[in-house]
């Protein structure tokens, strides 16, 4: 990106049968400075939303959002139009609808925003999932809370001086920091075959820095203790195994415990034994089986 350009933003908000849910969050971007031209509508085949779809077109004539297109994207499975999510084909192609407008923004250099307030509860559960797969530092999730408003009642598009909002963002624990892992990701097709790449490089990395911790912070004897205490063993068993006592046994697994806080990020005080465990049993299963 060259100096001085500005990033276009795109909003992906998920739409049930309140429109406004969409002009009050893109109100709200728009008067916080974000230079959105694009917003993109993941609606369903249900008469009411599809009402509500309609009402948010009306909104895009050029006359209230000048330089911002609408885009519409239906939820669409292998049997049709999706009109609610009662089977996991119809929470599939979801999921796959979302993934494929969030990648399709990322790809062409654009911040996305996604509001997860609109529609049904698993629209805003699949947009976390695909916000946790594809989003970079300047990508945000939005849920917008709102007072004045009851269903059913006269849907205002924009609000008055006496209504009360709140654009609220939603922290996102993406699955990596990686520029390169990000961009290698949104190049499958099939979201399937991204999280499954992602859960392959976790597990890969995990297993990484597990042996760095095995191999560099810990001291001979301290890894022998540490690997019989991964077995279930208790400190008489691992005394009487390695022919050492009890309380050498316990000064090691103490020492290993307060490395592994350190190496973790532990706060205050070492973790406890089921951590060590939880942590390191996976490592020395795996140098088990390899032998």
């Amino acid at each position: 990106m060259g100096r001085g350009k500005v990033r276009l933003q795109t909003l992906v908000a998920t739409l049930g049968s309140e429109p406004q849910v969409v002009t009050i969050v893109l109100d709200r971007l728009l008067a916080d400075g974000h230079r959105i031209d694009q917003v993109v509508a993941v609606y369903t085949a249900a008469e009411v939303v599809q009402a509500a779809m309609a009402r948010l077109a009306g909104e895009f004539d050029g006359a209230v959002y000048p330089g911002v297109t609408l885009r519409t994207a239906p939820v669409v499975g292998p049997e049709g139009a999706v009109e609610d999510f009662r089977s996991e084909s119809d929470v599939t192609a979801l999921f796959n609808t979302l993934y494929h407008e969030v990648r399709d923004a990322k790809r062409q250099g654009r911040t996305v925003h996604l509001c997860v307030s609109g529609g049904r509860k698993v629209m805003g559960i699949a947009g976390m999932v695909v916000a946790q797969l594809l989003f970079g530092p300047d990508d945000r999730v939005w849920h917008l809370m709102s007072e004045g408003w009851q269903p059913g009642s006269d849907k205002r598009m924009h609000l008055r001086p006496e209504d009360r909002a709140w654009l609220v963002p939603v922290p996102v624990l993406r699955w990596t920091n990686s520029a390169a892992l990000l961009a290698a990701l949104g190049e499958s097709d099939d979201p399937a075959e991204a999280i499954r790449r992602q859960e392959a490089l976790a597990r890969s990395e995990a297993m990484r820095r597990r042996r760095e911790f095995v191999e560099r912070w810990l001291t001979r004897a301290e890894r022998e203790v540490v690997a019989l205490a991964c077995q279930g063993l208790d400190n008489a068993a691992i005394a009487a195994r390695l022919h050492k006592s009890e309380r050498t046994v316990a000064n090691q697994l103490t020492k290993a415990y307060a490395k592994l806080g350190e190496w973790l990020g532990f706060p205050e005080r070492a973790p406890e034994r089921s951590v060590l465990i939880a942590e390191l049993a996976p490592y020395f299963a795996l140098k088990e089986g390899d032998k």
